[in-house]
C-alpha cells in the first residue's frame, strides 16, 4: 500500500474505531500490559460485565440525603481512545474502562447516571460551575488538580511514549531524550502540562528544545505521527499500548511516569466517600478485575481506591 493510501487507510480506521487518547505495545503482554483485550485487533470488547452488579445498600446511604432521593447523577465523559472511552461502531454509543467503572460504581450506589460527552480540556473547569456532578477522562492525580478538584481512584495508569517502528528511538527516560524532536499530545492533559514545564530542560543542556504539537482530538495526534509532521506521540500507557495494536507501523517506546487516575469531583464534594467505598465493593466482589481483564489492563489495578492521594512522584 502506497503511503497516501495507507494514511488514508489509518484515518478511516482512526475515526471509526480509535476516537481517543492512549495505547501501546503491540504485544501488550510482551510488554507488561496483561491480556490483550477479548476479541481480534481493532475491535472493541462488548462483554457486559456491568449490569449484573447489586445496590450494595449500606453503601448508598453514604451518599447525601439529596442524591439518594433524586437517583441519578450527571456525568461528563471524554471521549477519546480505548481502552478509556471511544464510541462502538455506530458512532453513538460510548464503551471502553471509564465507562464501565462509572457505570458498575453507580451500580453499588442504586444510582442511575446521565452522561454527557464533553471535551476533555472543558470537563475540569465545568465541575467547579456545578454544571455536572462528576467527570471520567483518565483523569491523572497531581498536585496542580488536586488543588481544585477531588478524585476518587479507581486504576493507575500514567504517561508513556510511541513512535513509529522505523524510529531509531527505543526509549524516552528523560526530558532531554525529546530534544530537537516534534513531540504529538492531546490538548488541555497532564502530558502536554509536563512537556510545557520541562521544556527549558534543553535549551539547560545546550540542546535544540523540542517543538510540543497538541491535538483536540486524538486521532489527529495519530495522523500527525504517520505523515511525519511529528517524532513521538506523548500519551496514556494504557492508551498508547492499546493503539499500536491497532496502528501498522507503529509502536510503544516505555512507560514514563505512573499515575493514580480517579474521578473527578467538585473540591469538597460530600460524593467522594460514597464513590470511594462504591470503588472498594467492586474489588471485593469480583466485578474490579473483570472489567480489568475485558480491556486488557490488569497492571493497572490499585489495591484500594483513595480519596485524592498525593501524585506519584
Amino acid at each position: 500500500m502506497s503511503h497516501k493510501r495507507h494514511v488514508a487507510a489509518f484515518a478511516l480506521i482512526t475515526a471509526a474505531a480509535l476516537t481517543l487518547t492512549a495505547c501501546g505495545s503491540g504485544d501488550p503482554a510482551a510488554a507488561g500490559g496483561g491480556a490483550a483485550p477479548a476479541g481480534k485487533a481493532g475491535s472493541i470488547p462488548t462483554t457486559d460485565v456491568v449490569s449484573s452488579v447489586p445496590k450494595d445498600e449500606a453503601i448508598a446511604k453514604l451518599l447525601p440525603a439529596d442524591v439518594r432521593n433524586r437517583g441519578s447523577l450527571t456525568v461528563a465523559t471524554s471521549v477519546g481512545n480505548p481502552p478509556g472511552a471511544t464510541y462502538l461502531e455506530d458512532g453513538r454509543t460510548v464503551a471502553g474502562q471509564d465507562i464501565d467503572f462509572a457505570e458498575a460504581a453507580a451500580k453499588v450506589l442504586g444510582l442511575k447516571l446521565k452522561r454527557e460527552v464533553a471535551s476533555f480540556e472543558a470537563i475540569l473547569p465545568a465541575l467547579g460551575s456545578g454544571k455536572y456532578d462528576l467527570g471520567t477522562g483518565n483523569f491523572g492525580v497531581t498536585e496542580e488538580r488536586r488543588r481544585t478538584i477531588d478524585f476518587v481512584t479507581y486504576i493507575n495508569d500514567g504517561q508513556g511514549f510511541a513512535a513509529l517502528k522505523s524510529s531509531k528511538l527505543t526509549k524516552i527516560s528523560d526530558f532531554t531524550d525529546l530534544c530537537g524532536l516534534h513531540v504529538a499530545t492531546g490538548a488541555g492533559t497532564t502530558f502536554e502540562a509536563s512537556l510545557e514545564k520541562n521544556r527549558g530542560r534543553c535549551s539547560d543542556a545546550g540542546k535544540k528544545p523540542y517543538k510540543v504539537q497538541t491535538y483536540a482530538e486524538p486521532g489527529a495526534i495519530w495522523i500527525s505521527l504517520q505523515q511525519g509532521r511529528s517524532d513521538v506521540v506523548m500519551s496514556t500507557i494504557n492508551g498508547l499500548r492499546y493503539a499500536v495494536i491497532q496502528q501498522e507501523g507503529t509502536k510503544f517506546l516505555n512507560e514514563f511516569k505512573r499515575l493514580d487516575v480517579g474521578f473527578a469531583f467538585k473540591k469538597g464534594t460530600p460524593l467522594a466517600p460514597a464513590f470511594q467505598a462504591a470503588v472498594n465493593k467492586l474489588k471485593t466482589d469480583g466485578t474490579y478485575d473483570r472489567i480489568l481483564k475485558k480491556w486488557g489492563t490488569a497492571e493497572s489495578a490499585i489495591e484500594t481506591s483513595q480519596i485524592s492521594p498525593p501524585e506519584i512522584t
